[in-house]
């Protein structure tokens, strides 16, 4: 029997490539998610070895609503199928220049932490979120919707939007307006790092992640994060999306413009439409040959801006530290000249930051009983001629655990039983990742909405972007929220109106729009 269904083929099986998978299946359409990794997630994807598990990325799951939203429209319930833990406190942050704080939801705990460190400065945290609630609801119809040309930017909603913008201020400037005390606009404004960008450099716009913590949650998925990307993909397969894994897209296929397919390692594979979730650079740079881009051609890529990538350790431990929180933050004592090292200068931190995760202390799931994980994540220039990774892995590996002993960790060495580290260099050539900047193009101004690579890809026909490097960014709610907006495109293309459901539902049928 004919199938006449658009096919749809999605190249990496990362979280946006995994939602567009659910959201177009769902729809109806015919859906291939071609993978290279052995596991679906890409970096939201996880190591295991000798009993212990590691998330191989992101390790904080925020805002949960959008993926919720994108289960219940196919009739899943999210939380019934990877069960989360909310966590109080949401981390642990060890300041450097002296002091520390538990950032927690309770809203008096969280003035009373603030008090400590800036007595004037507590009265100031209430301000703060509600005038970040108002920042949000006014910027989401940005977020949710496709800017497909600069006319998208004068929007109403936009228009709206312009009294929150200051585009004049800094992250760290905006958030001068509340917090007095460096440590507190610090606390509030290391989340640009899920931007890869320092808070001196980051739009002011981005205060709304600090806020999306304390409003809505940060949350631990049993099994880690990694653990949501394998439900998505047993998901995505029960709506009959053909899911290929150990398998490499060597090129796009062409007829003048307009994608006509993928050639894999194993096999050649036809399509009506294709969606984009491996990097975004490097995909370009790899799949697609210059002479068929016009805006994002190999020599305007060199061009454009970076975000910092990460030095990674995944530590099996012998015992555990009960003492020390899930999440743990050591900021520099000049966290200013480690970030200015990390994105002007590109050297290394003799000093550097530290990001910590203990997931053990919640979730027994991730290692032999008796035994832990540990997480370590440093950030660090992206690919830089002036660091020769060759050379400096062993030696910042000495930093990294050096590092550790600031929030009380202490005779790491000696109780590791396993150990992986990842570089830049392993990022650009084991991931794919163009210079190994981990969380994709910057979120500048001159790289935002309609500057940014366009959910329907405007320099190819019949080619659709989900993922960090489009808009609306790089972090796991808005990479889905790309997923959703990549859907609403291209099934709007096809001509077919989705009957996405609520959770419940047993699954309709899609009809044709004329």
């Amino acid at each position: 029997m004919r199938d006449d269904r658009p096919q749809i083929l999605i190249i990496g099986a990362g979280p946006g490539g995994l939602a567009a998978a659910i959201l177009l299946a769902g729809a109806g359409l015919r859906v291939k998610l071609i993978e290279k990794m052995s596991r679906p997630g890409g970096r939201t994807s996880s190591i295991q070895a000798e009993g212990f598990r590691f998330d191989v990325g992101p390790t904080f799951f925020l805002y949960p609503r959008v993926l919720e939203e994108i289960y219940k429209s196919v009739g899943r319930d999210l939380k019934a199928e990877v069960p989360m833990e909310r966590l109080d406190p949401q981390y642990r942050l060890v300041f450097g220049s002296g002091g520390e704080l538990l950032a927690t939801p309770n809203v008096e705990r969280m003035e009373q932490g603030i008090e400590k460190l800036c007595p004037q400065d507590a009265k100031c945290f209430r301000r703060f979120l509600d005038e970040n609630r108002a920042k949000l609801e006014r910027f989401r119809p940005a977020l949710e919707s496709p800017f497909l040309s600069w006319r998208d930017t004068l929007s109403p909603s936009m228009m709206k939007m312009l009294p929150f913008l200051r585009p004049h201020l800094s992250l760290d400037g905006e958030l001068g307006r509340y917090f007095s005390d460096p440590r507190l606009r610090l606390a509030m404004s290391f989340q640009s790092k899920y931007l890869g960008m320092s808070p001196f450099r980051c739009p002011s716009l981005f205060s709304i992640l600090a806020f999306l913590e304390y409003e809505y949650g940060v949350w631990h998925p049993i099994g880690g994060c990694g653990a949501v990307s394998e439900n998505m993909a047993k998901v995505a397969r029960e709506l009959g999306v053909e899911v290929h894994l150990n398998e490499s897209v060597q090129q796009i296929l062409f007829d003048g413009k307009k994608a006509v397919g993928v050639q894999t390692d194993r096999a050649e594979y036809a399509c009506d439409g294709l969606v984009i979730n491996a990097d975004f650079a490097r995909a370009m740079e790899k799949l697609v040959p210059n002479r068929l881009r016009n805006r994002w051609t190999d020599a305007k890529l060199k061009q454009k801006k970076y975000s910092c990538s990460t030095f990674m350790m995944y530590l099996g431990i012998e015992g555990r530290y009960d003492n020390v929180s899930h999440h743990t933050i050591y900021m520099a004592k000049d966290y200013r000249q480690n970030l200015i090292d990390i994105e002007q200068r590109h050297v290394l931190s003799e000093d550097p930051s530290v990001y910590v995760q203990n997931a053990s202390v919640t979730d027994p799931t991730l290692a032999p009983r008796g035994m832990s994980t540990l997480y370590v994540l440093v950030p660090v220039t992206h690919q830089h001629p002036n660091v020769d990774w060759t050379k400096e892995r062993a030696r910042y590996r000495e930093v990294a655990l050096r590092q550790l002993r600031n929030i009380g960790i202490e005779d790491v060495e000696k109780r590791i039983r396993f150990e992986r580290v990842v570089t830049p260099n392993e990022w650009d050539r084991e991931f794919e990742i163009y210079r190994g900047a981990t969380f994709n193009l910057t979120h500048n101004l001159g790289q935002m909405l309609h500057l940014r690579p366009r959910n329907r890809f405007e320099d190819l026909k019949g080619v659709y972007l989900v993922g960090g490097g489009t808009h609306p960014g790089s972090g796991l709610p808005v990479i889905y929220e790309s997923a959703r907006i990549t859907s609403k495109l291209m099934l709007n293309d096809f001509g077919v109106k989705p009957e996405w459901r609520h959770s419940g539902q047993s699954a309709g049928t899609i009809s044709q729009v004329a």
